[in-house]
């Protein structure tokens, strides 16, 4: 089950917060379709957010088809994102990578803006294809 990580300090909507982690978990296969995501109350006592912020994130999951609740039961996974699990070989050298980046003194703004930079040479061709 995932576990969401709420940061205050990003200026980033906790809603969009808890969207973009359960999408990254879609994503490196670490949900899959039929996993039942933590209840709203479970979410609560974990982050200490208001439970409405967790029912518009679930909501905004549902609207795009990735999730579905189930009145009493919950809120399940209905289909996967995943293309590149997180076993793969590309995350044990990307976390090679990150370790040397934080060994050479980087802090994650520092390699967040690195590879955000990467990301926008290597895909740039993509961005208007969303």
């Amino acid at each position: 089950m995932v576990e969401y990580r709420i940061d205050r300090r990003s200026g980033v909507a906790t809603y969009v917060q808890i969207v973009q982690q359960t999408k990254q978990a879609l994503r490196l296969g670490l949900l899959e379709p039929g996993d039942r995501l933590p209840t709203a109350r479970e979410v609560v006592e974990a982050t200490a957010i208001n439970p409405n912020t967790v029912l518009k994130a679930y909501r905004e999951l549902e609207r795009e088809g990735l999730v579905e609740a189930r009145r009493g039961l919950g809120t399940f996974v209905r289909k996967s994102l995943s293309t590149a699990p997180a076993d793969s070989p590309l995350r044990a050298e990307l976390d090679a990578w990150a370790v040397r980046a934080r060994e050479a003194g980087l802090e994650r703004e520092d390699v967040a803006a690195l590879f955000t930079s990467v990301l926008d040479t290597h895909f740039a061709e993509s961005k208007g294809d969303a």
